[in-house]
């Protein structure tokens, strides 16, 4: 009886010291994500619509009020670098990464991602960006904006027609690109969608073969964990299957009635509304090695644009993961 009241003792002792030596742990644990991480929460701009257009300084004043100082720009908005630099430093924010597309029927005059790569160094040198994201692959050849289907109905349809061969084709744009960029400092990922996993042969998706076939030495990830869920897949299993090749994230919701499709629809919701698991989704990114995390939304809004930003940052900025 002696002997077992000692061994319970030492159990409860030994208990109370493995509590205090994880206490700090515990405690870390307990802070808030982003403070804990020591990473902002950033934006991409393209949520904000035309609000950014239209008032380029009051917008980008409204987000830095907000306490969101690291910013994605969807391109360059109808402006120069030159300008869109000085309103950032006006604002006292800084663009991190932007967007360039290749040339299609939706951005005919823009700077795309097959302009020469000193021309591109040139604009992100004054932007102050580093990185290039490809936010899709260049629609397929002959293909025209239609006037009456729906249009990411018809980009999925042809997107499919083109079979193994457009996501390869698509990777093999990625690496050259990617390595014309890299001389100047500059990096290149690629941001999804939903219609990049529809199975094409068997049970082989898009984004199988572009993940394969490019280097990822060369060309990272910008993970969408909005559209990733609409295909009906778990964000945080992505993030941990592609650790270390995920540059950023978009920081998207989606509400609990989204069907899982592959055809570039999704019931989109403010950031801690929908489905998500964020607790267990952050945990992931942090896993996986991310950088940035842009909050990014897509239209239909149950509230104003700048609403739903602000609702983001005020639920990302207390939640605990």
């Amino acid at each position: 009886m002696q002997l077992s009241r000692r061994s319970a003792m030492f159990a409860l002792g030994a208990t109370g010291l493995a509590a205090m030596t994880n206490e700090p742990l515990l405690a870390a644990r307990r802070r808030p994500f982003f403070e804990r991480i020591g990473k902002p929460i950033g934006l991409q701009l393209y949520t904000v619509g035309e609000n950014v257009e239209q008032d380029l300084d009051g917008t980008l004043a409204a987000v830095a009020k907000l306490g969101i100082t690291d910013l994605e720009l969807p391109g360059f908005l109808g402006r120069s670098p030159q300008q869109l630099r000085a309103a950032a430093d006006r604002a006292g924010v800084r663009f991190s990464s932007i967007h360039l597309f290749a040339p299609s029927p939706f951005y005919p005059d823009a700077l795309t991602i097959l302009n020469p790569a000193q021309e591109i160094a040139d604009a992100l040198n004054v932007l102050g960006v580093r990185h290039v994201v490809m936010p899709s692959l260049p629609t397929p050849k002959g293909f025209q904006i239609p006037k009456e289907r729906n249009i990411g109905l018809a980009i999925a349809a042809a997107t499919n027609a083109g079979g193994v061969a457009y996501w390869k084709k698509g990777a093999k744009l990625l690496n050259e690109r990617a390595m014309a960029l890299r001389p100047y400092g500059i990096s290149l990922a690629y941001h999804n969608h939903n219609v990049e996993f529809q199975p094409l042969e068997g049970t082989v998706r898009g984004w199988d073969i572009l993940l394969e076939e490019a280097d990822p030495a060369l060309v990272r990830v910008e993970l969408d964990v909005g559209w990733v869920a609409a295909a009906g897949i778990d964000p945080a299993d992505e993030l941990l299957r592609l650790r270390g090749r995920v540059q950023a994230i978009h920081v998207k919701d989606i509400m609990a009635s989204n069907q899982p499709n592959f055809a570039m629809q999704q019931a989109p919701a403010d950031v801690g509304t929908g489905m998500q698991n964020w607790p267990r989704l952050l945990r992931a990114a942090e896993a996986a090695g991310v950088s940035h995390y842009y909050i990014e939304q897509d239209p239909p809004f149950a509230n104003s644009r700048m609403q739903s930003v602000i609702r983001a940052r005020a639920f990302l900025g207390t939640i605990v993961a």
